[in-house]
């Protein structure tokens, strides 16, 4: 399967949340796509729902099934809440890094930043967006990329303040990254416990 390039806000429409960020088609019909996305809709089974909430967090965070499927059996491995630990290993991968910091305005160009050799772990190149990021290193932009305008555009009134497990240098266009955020401070709307049911199965 192939990553989505399809309409983001058809995606939006069909979980009802604006999961690649504000969206003014979604604000307009917030009911599915398609002839009968505005009908009454029929009572869907438990797996359903499940299924939907996996496919809610894939969409989100940019990730293919195969990789998804890799990073869950990584958090089952895992002594502790496996929903929990999967969600952060999601938040420790370089492209969704990038996003948080500012750096990128949405996860898909943050992607295309890492991939594209614009973005530096520590001082050296790294373009593989699935990079899992540990606390203590320190993740910037490449010094040949910082006139860049969609890094220049999305830094511009960015507020840094609002991810604690990172810490910004304007000066240096560089961010640390501090620890690994617990469950708490990741604002997504996952409830990562029906994705457990379902891979349980």
């Amino acid at each position: 399967m192939a990553r989505y390039t399809g309409p983001k806000s058809k995606i939006a429409r069909k979980f009802g949340e604006a999961i690649f960020g504000p969206d003014k088609v979604l604000s307009k019909k917030n009911y599915a796509p398609g002839q009968h996305g505005n009908s009454r809709r029929r009572k869907v089974s438990e797996y359903a729902v499940q299924l939907r909430e996996k496919q809610k967090a894939k969409y989100t965070y940019g990730v293919l099934e195969k990789q998804f499927r890799n990073l869950f059996e990584r958090a089952a491995s895992v002594k502790g809440n496996t929903g929990e630990f999967l969600l952060k290993f999601l938040e420790c991968r370089l492209d969704n890094v990038v996003y948080r910091l500012g750096i990128a305005p949405t996860r898909a160009a943050a992607r295309q930043l890492v991939s594209h050799r614009h973005i530096v772990v520590n001082g050296q190149v790294v373009n593989i967006p699935s990079y899992s990021v540990v606390p203590g290193e320190i993740i910037g932009v490449r010094e040949k990329s910082k006139s860049l305008e969609v890094i220049d555009n999305s830094l511009a009134g960015f507020n840094h303040g609002k991810y604690p497990w990172l810490e910004w240098d304007d000066n240096t266009k560089s961010g640390k990254f501090l620890y690994v955020p617990e469950r708490a401070d990741i604002p997504e709307n996952i409830k990562e416990q029906l994705i457990v049911e379902l891979y349980s199965k």
